[in-house]
């Protein structure tokens, strides 16, 4: 699966390379003026990946997480500072699903836990663009975002006793990435892929502070990629 959409990303673009005329000496320039507004706008649809990482007390053993695929949906709103440098809010809709497998249990139904979750996505990135090579235009970006978990159980009574695993709602992270501005005819076409990194304890213990699940472990963090396409 991971294969194949990565080969899907790089025929697509290569299209669209060669449908635009990117590898063309002389290129025809495309929306020439669109990113000198001030403000514009534009949405997203992507992929994502997240798993956790954990840091323990003792060396007693290890949770094992499995990640897989989940998806993105949003808008942009892109504030242009000046021919280099854009502010961009890009809140969105991030869902995805991690299975955690627990150290030192011999019933996997007590061992295994899922972390479903659904992200209200808050970004706000910097975004540092090269000059423009007729209608390809790459960039770095980076900035902090916070994120609401609809999924998170945090107000639960029940714990991992009850099979019931919790997080924090709210979380806050760090996110660098790159991507590049292809301008077709009609609208800019954005590929990018970014990484996410949790800044704090997302974990909620157990009720039980000896609890085999979570007594161990003294922060949990997300981490994630982001890969988006974005049209303007």
């Amino acid at each position: 699966m991971k294969k194949l959409i990565v080969i899907s990303c790089i025929i697509y673009t290569s299209l669209g390379f060669a449908q635009f005329g990117i590898f063309n000496k002389n290129p025809l320039i495309n929306m020439e003026n669109f990113q000198k507004q001030r403000v514009h706008w534009g949405y997203f649809l992507g992929f994502n990946t997240y798993d956790f990482k954990f840091d323990y007390l003792q060396d007693i053993g290890e949770v094992k997480v499995a990640s897989s695929f989940g998806f993105n949906v949003g808008l942009v709103g892109n504030l242009r500072i000046n021919d280099y440098f854009d502010l961009r809010f890009e809140p969105g809709l991030y869902y995805t699903e991690r299975d955690l497998e627990f150290p030192n249990f011999s019933n996997l139904s007590q061992a295994n836990r899922e972390a479903k979750s659904t992200y209200l996505h808050f970004p706000l990135l910097l975004k540092y663009s090269a000059l423009r090579t007729g209608n390809v235009k790459p960039y770095l970006v980076g900035g902090f975002s916070t994120a609401t978990n609809l999924a998170s159980n945090s107000k639960a009574i029940d714990d991992n006793l009850n099979n019931r695993f919790r997080v924090s709602q709210w979380t806050y992270h760090y996110e660098i990435g790159f991507g590049v501005d292809i301008f077709t005819e009609h609208f800019i076409f954005s590929p990018s892929i970014r990484g996410v990194f949790g800044i704090g304890n997302e974990l909620i213990p157990d009720n039980d502070p000896n609890s085999p699940w979570t007594s161990n472990i003294s922060s949990m963090r997300s981490r994630g990629l982001l890969i988006n396409f974005t049209f303007h």
